[in-house]
């Protein structure tokens, strides 16, 4: 049965469960998003350069579609949501807040999330909050376009030979080591599934996303590296690297200067 925020504040557990998820989703987005402005002016063409730009708002706009939805269960506002919390108080992927590197490292990161995002949003279009369900039908409708591009540039990149075929490998080994957190759910994932909140797991996730990947791989002939296992540390239970800590504080430098500044 899908329920409206006014019914599920009035049940502590089911609340606790859908505010997990709900930073989780954003703080991905918010983290990638971020990421992926970074390349404003320095992609290798005009076109990645808009595509990226345009990415980077998208990205932005869902995590704030996100904490919309947990400013309606009591959280604060979103910009404080954005910009005041610590990184202990994050629930990104670990991948997600790391540096970009170079442009083969920023594809790979980028497709392999793009696939997984995309089978996590098909599990809660039958979220039982309602708002949710909703308005991830619209974010899937726009992440679609994400994933094509990434994947164009991972699969030419991929094929080219040369000094860039070396580079993706390079950049599969290394996002290889974090792409498994992406597939955590935190520390209540039970309570997530009970409550309907997503209709799939952790481990049927990874499933799915591995069945989605591995043809991928395949077709851009890249070796498929098995199976990710789990990272040491989990940033869905708000375990991260330092940064995590300079991603924030680059994201808050202009509104941190005058906090109670109306813009």
């Amino acid at each position: 049965m899908m329920q409206t925020a006014e019914q599920i504040v009035q049940e502590p557990r089911l609340r606790h469960a859908l505010t997990e998820l709900l930073y989780q989703l954003a703080d991905d987005e918010l983290c990638l998003g971020h990421r992926d402005s970074e390349w404003l002016g320095l992609a290798p063409d005009i076109e990645g350069d808009v595509a990226f730009s345009s990415i980077a708002q998208d990205e932005v706009g869902h995590a704030v579609f996100y904490l919309e939805r947990l400013h309606e269960l009591g959280e604060a506002k979103p910009d404080q949501l954005a910009f005041f919390r610590g990184p202990g108080e994050r629930r990104n992927a670990i991948l997600l807040e790391q540096p970009n590197g170079d442009w083969a490292r920023t594809i790979v990161r980028h497709f392999l999330y793009d696939i997984f995002d995309d089978i996590r949003m098909e599990a809660l279009l039958q979220s039982s909050f309602h708002s949710l369900a909703q308005g991830v039908v619209k974010i899937r409708r726009e992440e679609h376009y994400h994933l094509l591009h990434h994947k164009m540039w991972f699969t030419r990149l991929a094929q080219a030979g040369g000094e860039a075929r070396q580079r993706m490998e390079q950049a599969v080994s290394e996002v290889w080591m974090e792409v498994g957190g992406l597939f955590s759910l935190g520390e209540v994932e039970e309570e997530m599934l009970h409550y309907g909140l997503i209709a799939c797991g952790s481990e049927g996730l990874a499933q799915r996303w591995a069945e989605r990947m591995r043809p991928l791989f395949d077709e851009a002939g890249l070796n498929w590296p098995g199976m990710p296992v789990k990272p040491k540390r989990d940033g869905r239970k708000g375990e991260h690297t330092k940064d995590l800590e300079r991603l924030i504080q680059t994201m808050s430098e202009v509104v941190g200067s005058d906090p109670d500044a109306q813009w």
